[in-house]
């Protein structure tokens, strides 16, 4: 389970290293959410997500305040949300989740990333069911029994309780996401190493040494795009 964690870890250290970008990435994402709802995270469940995903990144809030003001205003903005699958080297596998308010351009630009680097695109749902749905959310200061009891005590079902690296990480359904952290924050938890909603690979392929560098640029390359929100693989280059 702790190879979760780590490919997890290094998406986020990645994303830390390109602050802007990512911040504007979730400026249209919080913007998409309360579009869809109202623009009262209490009200809108998907925007309390996204909401407290971008906490874990240090999204400023004047970037919150913008996309939330966007949303109540007469903003008439429209995206839609995508999901492309791909094929990398030696059976490795690619999900890309788009937002966008052009879909001719998002889906020329994410066919491109994959082709210019020894990729291809693959049908709707190709690729997608081997990788499972997942909330992630870890925290510091706590151990594992510590978790798994205020867990029981909360009635919370999760897929899994391990320890990575310092931190307590849990594994749970998509919609316990809320209930799990409400049972962290009743024990006097408010600060999370991770909160994400993810896409975790059911089996992992390690590529040979000599695709690893056109692999990895293409993932550069398809997060790189102004429309990606979202990138997930199922390579361990740890193995």
């Amino acid at each position: 389970m702790g190879r979760k964690w780590n490919n997890i870890k290094e998406k986020k250290a990645s994303k830390d290293a390109n602050t802007s970008r990512v911040y504007a990435k979730f400026g249209v994402e919080i913007y998409v959410a309360a579009k869809k709802g109202e623009p009262d995270p209490e009200a809108n469940r998907a925007l309390k997500v996204v909401l407290e995903r971008a906490k874990t990144y240090n999204v400023p809030k004047a970037i919150i305040d913008r996309a939330l003001d966007k949303a109540k205003g007469a903003s008439d903005e429209n995206y839609v949300e995508l999901r492309y699958e791909g094929f990398g080297p030696n059976g490795s596998m690619v999900i890309v989740d788009a937002l966008t308010n052009n879909v001719n351009r998002t889906a020329s630009a994410v066919r491109a990333a994959f082709s210019k680097n020894g990729g291809n695109m693959g049908v709707n749902g190709s690729v997608a069911y081997m990788f499972d749905a997942t909330a992630v959310i870890g925290v510091t200061g706590k151990t594992v029994d510590e978790v798994i009891e205020l867990l029981i005590e909360a009635e919370v079902d999760v897929r899994d309780v391990v320890e990575e690296d310092e931190s307590v990480i849990v594994y749970a359904d998509p919609e316990q996401f809320h209930a799990v952290q409400e049972a962290f924050k009743r024990a006097g938890v408010t600060e999370f190493a991770v909160a994400e909603l993810t896409m975790i690979p059911q089996t992992y392929v390690t590529l040979p040494e000599e695709s690893v560098a056109s692999f990895e640029k293409m993932i550069e390359a398809l997060e790189d795009l102004e429309d990606v929100q979202q990138v997930y693989h199922n390579v361990d280059f740890e193995e």
